[in-house]
Formats: structure tokens, C-alpha cells, sequence
């Protein structure tokens, strides 16, 4: 648990694990997709929108499929990506980084978009590495479901250690919340930064080094 201070409009974070209920009933995708779509639409109508119009008549339904399928996938377990450690047939044991990985989240104060970049850094343990893309769906599963920046950046850097077996991971979040650029104060300048280093992290060189690697400008 995180104490934080709060103000009217978000909290920082309360939590470093998904706030799932425990009550929730298990459901397909087609069940979730089926039971949302109509909460949708009562909520089209009490905006005031003709929910018959051709133009929103498959809006609920764009909406909850939507939801399920995509922005908020990362929620099911079953979905959770397979990632597996692979031997390499040469000896390299230095600092690997995987930077500009894409981030799109959704902001679980307002369900507003949260647009950023996530860069990634491990050490190989016992010859042991993680494929790269491997590195980008850890990533974007974590991403696709309600979330705070500093959670995400937390359950990133937990899951990469729970596959190399290691504490020697490290992770730098950058994102807009649109939360902030969109709404209330409507400042689409900032962005916010979060920042976990664990085991060799912590030491000052490494992390400088984890820290320039990611500064450094990379064009194709």
C-alpha cells in the first residue's frame, strides 16, 4: 500500500495492485460484451442522443466490444502473454535495454486516454534472456485496463522480474494524461515521469548508465 496525497480531481495512486472486485462473476467476452452494451446506450440517452439515429445505433455496441477486446484486455488473466526465458549461445552478461516501447492506457479516474513511452532494462541471469517483443507485450498487457502510472510502472518491472527470476530490472515511464491535457486544468504541455530501479539499479553507475542509454536519440 502507497499513502499519497490526494486533491478533488485524481488521486496519485492508492495501490500498486489492480483494484479487482471480489465479487466479480466470471464471464465470457461475448457475456461482458453483451451486459455493457446496454448501459451504454442509457448513458447515450441521458446525455440526450437519439440512440435510433443510424449514426449511433451500433455505438453501444462499438463501445463494449471495444472495451473488452481492447482497452481494457489486459483485465483478463486469460490474456496475460506467454513469456518464456531462452538460453543464449554466447556469453553476454551486460545491461539490456528495450526503450521508446508505445504506451496506450486508459486513466482509471476519468477513463481518459494516458499516451506515453515505457523503457525497459534487465540483466541476463544464468546465460538467460527474454525475447524482445516479449518486453513490448508485458508492456501493453499491463497498459490495456484502468490505470495510474505509477501502478503500470510497478507491474511492468514486477512482472519482468517474476520471469528472469531477478531483482535487477529497471523501468522510466513518460506519458501525456489526457486527464490533465484534455480536462480540468487543460495543460497539454506536461507529461509525468515515473521511475522504478530495483537490485543493481539502485547503484548510482547503473543507473546513470540506464539513464543516458534511454536519453540517447535513436532515428532509422
Amino acid at each position: 500500500m502507497i499513502n499519497v496525497l490526494e486533491d478533488e480531481d485524481c488521486t496519485i495512486c492508492e495501490n500498486l495492485d489492480t483494484p479487482f472486485s471480489n465479487h466479480a462473476p466470471e464471464l465470457t467476452p461475448e457475456k461482458k460484451i453483451e451486459l455493457i452494451q446496454p448501459k451504454v446506450k442509457e448513458i447515450l440517452e441521458i446525455l440526450g442522443l437519439d440512440t435510433n439515429d443510424s449514426s449511433l445505433a451500433k455505438t453501444p455496441y462499438r463501445v463494449a466490444k471495444m472495451w473488452v477486446k481492447e482497452l481494457f484486455y489486459g483485465l483478463s488473466v486469460e490474456n496475460k502473454p506467454s513469456v518464456s526465458k531462452f538460453q543464449k549461445n554466447y556469453d553476454y552478461g551486460e545491461m539490456i535495454v528495450s526503450k521508446n516501447i508505445s504506451i496506450f492506457s486508459t486513466c482509471e479516474h476519468h477513463l481518459l486516454p494516458i499516451i506515453g513511452k515505457a523503457h525497459v532494462a534487465y540483466f541476463p541471469k544464468n546465460n538467460e534472456v527474454v525475447g524482445l517483443s516479449k518486453i513490448n507485450r508485458i508492456v501493453d498487457f499491463y497498459a490495456k485496463r484502468p490505470q495510474v502510472q505509477e501502478r503500470l510502472t510497478y507491474q511492468i518491472v514486477n512482472e519482468i522480474q517474476s520471469v528472469m527470476q531477478s531483482e535487477d530490472v529497471a523501468c522510466v515511464v513518460e506519458a501525456k494524461h489526457l486527464c490533465v491535457n484534455y480536462r480540468g486544468i487543460r495543460d497539454t504541455n506536461s507529461s509525468t515521469v515515473t521511475s522504478l530501479f530495483e537490485g543493481q539499479f539502485k547503484q548510482q553507475t547503473t543507473k546513470e548508465e540506464f539513464l543516458k542509454s534511454i536519453s540517447l536519440e535513436t532515428e532509422f
